[in-house]
């Protein structure tokens, strides 16, 4: 079972983010991770619509074969 899905930022408009995996787009609340510094580019881990950790590439690709 897979809990959270790590996504590229494509996208911020306030606290909503564009993401992209697999060709795959979605929005994403980002009230959650507000606290962190979310750039255009960085990978998230998305749960149920909202981003709830930044992770490093070398975290995330591996993972979700991006």
């Amino acid at each position: 079972m897979c809990l959270g899905v790590p996504m590229r930022v494509k996208e911020i408009e306030g606290f909503t983010a564009r993401c992209e995996a697999r060709g795959i787009e979605r929005n994403a609340s980002l009230f959650l991770v507000q606290h962190e510094d979310i750039q255009v580019g960085d990978m998230v881990m998305i749960h149920l619509g909202h981003a709830i950790q930044k992770l490093t590439d070398e975290v995330a690709l591996p993972s979700c074969d991006l």
